[in-house]
């Protein structure tokens, strides 16, 4: 729909439809393995960096700082370890969008990725990441300070009892749901960026600038409900998994932060 032939691919049903028509089941499924491959990586730097960035920051500001600045330590931690995912993410999101987009260029990661290399050498796979750092930046900042303010307000207004006091089966379902709402959140935030990204990686000697401009105001937001729904169920179930794998393993799982007792003084809350 974004960049293939919207005059062809109409809406999301219509999409299905055609693609099934064409290419069978298998058609849905084409760029599964620089899609699997690529955003691996990226998961593992952008949750395993956010953790470290998170902490780093925090010694940084002090504890009471960490608290009351606690939504731009969010943002600043996960806009720095997505900075270092999309590196990881570049050469298999060029792949993807190249067997993606240009019917019969190669039909898998084995055929396209050497053929990209021959023909427009390193480049090739690194041409789109400015956008990608465009489109994943903004995206990811959203993703984790709406998530963790989300939980927090879960937490504090839906839930009637405290984290501490939640089932193992009760903590993860919160996660989900607040995953879910976080990502409608980043779906519309990256739009447009994800726009550009796709059609750079078809086309070879654009711009982002001239795609921004051959695209138009209209065009950017093109696919936009069917990328809400993807990545609003993506953004649930990788907080649901990353959550209930830590649940699991016992590993280290902050509880929703509290207002250190030393602010509260100032503040005068305390007697």
């Amino acid at each position: 729909m974004q960049n293939v032939d919207p005059a062809k691919y109409k809406s999301i049903f219509n999409g299905f439809s055609i693609t099934i028509r064409e290419d069978g089941v298998r058609g849905l499924a084409k760029g599964w393995a620089p899609t699997f491959i690529g955003y691996s990586m990226q998961g593992l730097c952008k949750f395993g960096f956010y953790e470290v960035f998170k902490i780093m920051y925090g010694d940084l500001l002090g504890e009471e700082n960490a608290y009351m600045w606690r939504t731009s330590l969010y943002l600043a931690a996960s806009a720095s370890a997505e900075f270092f995912a999309d590196i990881a993410l570049a050469p298999m999101e060029a792949c993807k969008v190249r067997i993606q987009t240009q019917p019969g260029y190669a039909n898998t990661l084995r055929e396209c990725a050497p053929k990209m290399y021959a023909e427009e050498g390193l480049w090739a796979f690194y041409k789109g990441v400015v956008p990608l750092w465009m489109r994943q930046i903004p995206y990811t900042m959203m993703k984790f300070a709406c998530f963790e303010r989300t939980v927090e307000l879960l937490y504090k207004y839906v839930v009637p009892k405290p984290r501490s006091e939640c089932s193992k089966p009760e903590q993860p379902v919160v996660t989900f749901v607040a995953g879910y709402i976080a990502g409608v959140f980043c779906a519309i935030v990256s739009h447009p960026a994800d726009s550009v990204v796709s059609v750079l990686n078809k086309e070879k000697g654009s711009t982002a600038v001239q795609v921004l401009k051959k695209l138009g105001p209209k065009g950017v937001w093109k696919g936009l409900v069917a990328r809400i729904i993807m990545i609003g169920t993506l953004t649930a179930l990788q907080w649901f998994i990353y959550d209930s794998v830590k649940v699991y393993f016992r590993l280290p799982r902050p509880p929703p932060p509290e207002m250190p007792e030393s602010l509260k003084k100032k503040l005068g809350l305390t007697e």
